[in-house]
């Protein structure tokens, strides 16, 4: 799986220029829900930041996005096509995610969105009023989750989830796969977060989508020709995330407002 050509790891952060005009990034433990903030004055540029990570929250598991467009200047509201445009991308894409909308009633914007003719995205005033209306109609039979203590018997623990998930949603064919990639993930989480840790798996369509949530914020970043380059790319970071690198689909990591999020798909 790629991304306007790039290839996984999907290494989300904030993306900004020296303006402070930029994207930021914000998942929950599970990655079920995403939070997009774009701050400053529209452009193409920005468009293109935007469209970037929203690719990349997409290659991974995110069934809901919020896309948080208070910090946003454009008092004409000449963007909405190109928001409508990325509103749709998600709709029908394999698997749908939901793209929900955040800003001010009183804005040009705001009020474009909201007096489509046709099917349109939801529109909330505050994050907050999002954030409940998700919460409502999220489905947790999709999704089997546990925090772990940082000790080497957790990485078992996380195994067994995957077990228990390959077993209930009849997937016994990513078993081995998706063992490998949990066990890695949690290794990494107790030996180099050593904090507790969340593990998360989820159905995404005919795959499973694996997240491990620590409370450490920080995570190596390879530079562009590493990512071009896999067999010496993770060097530094040890055999472990190489072979994630190879059997999973895609993976990557996202900030949290607690840590991180290191994830992957198994299809």
């Amino acid at each position: 799986m790629t991304v306007d050509g790039l290839q996984p790891p999907y290494l989300l952060t904030a993306i900004t220029d020296g303006s402070g005009v930029g994207v930021t990034i914000t998942g929950d433990a599970g990655l079920a829900v995403v939070e997009v903030v774009a701050h400053g004055l529209w452009s193409e540029q920005l468009g293109d930041q935007v469209t970037t990570a929203l690719q990349m929250c997409l290659a991974g598991l995110s069934v809901s996005i919020i896309v948080d467009l208070h910090d946003l200047d454009d008092p004409p509201g000449v963007s909405m096509s190109f928001w409508l445009a990325l509103w749709r991308q998600a709709r029908f894409g394999a698997p749908p995610a939901h793209l929900t909308f955040c800003l001010p009633a009183t804005t040009t914007l705001s009020r474009r969105l909201r007096y489509l003719r046709g099917p349109q995205p939801r529109v909330f005033a505050t994050v907050a009023e999002a954030r409940t209306a998700i919460a409502g109609r999220l489905s947790r039979a999709d999704q089997l989750q546990a925090r772990l203590e940082p000790r080497p018997a957790s990485v078992r623990v996380a195994r067994n989830l995957v077990t228990q998930a390959c077993h209930a949603w009849q997937r016994p064919e990513l078993l081995a796969d998706t063992s490998l990639i949990v066990s890695e993930l949690a290794a990494n989480a107790v030996e180099h977060a050593a904090t507790d840790f969340i593990v998360t798996v989820s159905r995404n369509g005919t795959g499973l989508h694996l997240a491990i949530h620590d409370c450490v914020s920080r995570f190596p970043r390879p530079s562009g020709s590493e990512l071009t380059s896999p067999q010496a790319s993770f060097v530094e970071r040890g055999r472990g995330l190489r072979l994630v690198h190879t059997v999973a689909a895609a993976w990557g990591t996202m900030p949290t407002r607690e840590g991180k999020v290191v994830w992957a798909t198994v299809m």
